[in-house]
């Protein structure tokens, strides 16, 4: 498989910072754009007070470096790297995305830092016991989306973040879980519902 042969045959350059070295994995993949807004989750998180600026700075970049594996191929490329499947992302696999980014992270850019790759993993359903990292990737990338126009959420979202990060993240998951086009509830989510419910 094209995508798998590339990931086993990627070389991380060690002449050069991994800043450089993951926008030059976005040039690659042809998936600039996916950069562009990883950049902008990047920015938006800055914002967030996090005492581990760099961490932080990798996870935004990281959260979707496997953009360039289609969404119809990652149900495939998961089995074949040994990801961990759940039912509900066998019927929709574009949520495997965010464990095929963190397998890639560590696997491409030797990220050992086992917060950052478990922001990675779940920037898209946070999960239960999330970190501050968690919460904080999850949030940028909700508040930075990468669709066109205003998240129809974000208003809201951001009200309640003068109150909290918790809050801010139950405004978004009850937004998701209210939307008749959801197709599946991710375990991670409801988990991380059910404990934001008994926390704010």
């Amino acid at each position: 498989m094209e995508e798998i042969n590339f990931l086993n045959n990627y070389k991380y350059n060690n002449k050069m910072d991994i800043f450089w070295n993951i926008r030059r994995f976005y040039e690659q993949t042809g998936t600039n754009k996916t950069f562009i807004h990883c950049e902008n989750v990047a920015k938006c998180a800055a914002k967030f007070s996090y005492h581990d600026n760099k961490g932080l700075q990798i996870a935004c970049l990281l959260h979707d470096v496997s953009a360039f594996i289609p969404t119809k191929k990652r149900l495939e490329v998961s089995e074949k790297l040994g990801i961990n499947i759940l039912p509900e992302e066998r019927e929709v696999p574009l949520l495997l995305h965010q464990k095929i980014s963190s397998y890639i992270a560590k696997q491409c850019f030797n990220i050992t830092d086992e917060k950052v790759l478990d922001s990675i993993e779940c920037h898209t359903t946070l999960r239960e016991n999330f970190t501050e990292l968690d919460l904080i990737l999850f949030l940028a990338d909700k508040i930075a989306w990468d669709q066109e126009g205003t998240p129809p959420y974000l208003k809201e979202l951001l009200s309640a973040l003068n109150k909290s990060m918790e809050s801010a993240a139950s405004v978004y998951i009850n937004y998701l879980l209210n939307d008749s086009q959801l197709k599946v509830v991710h375990p991670w989510l409801n988990a991380a519902n059910n404990q934001l419910s008994n926390d704010i």
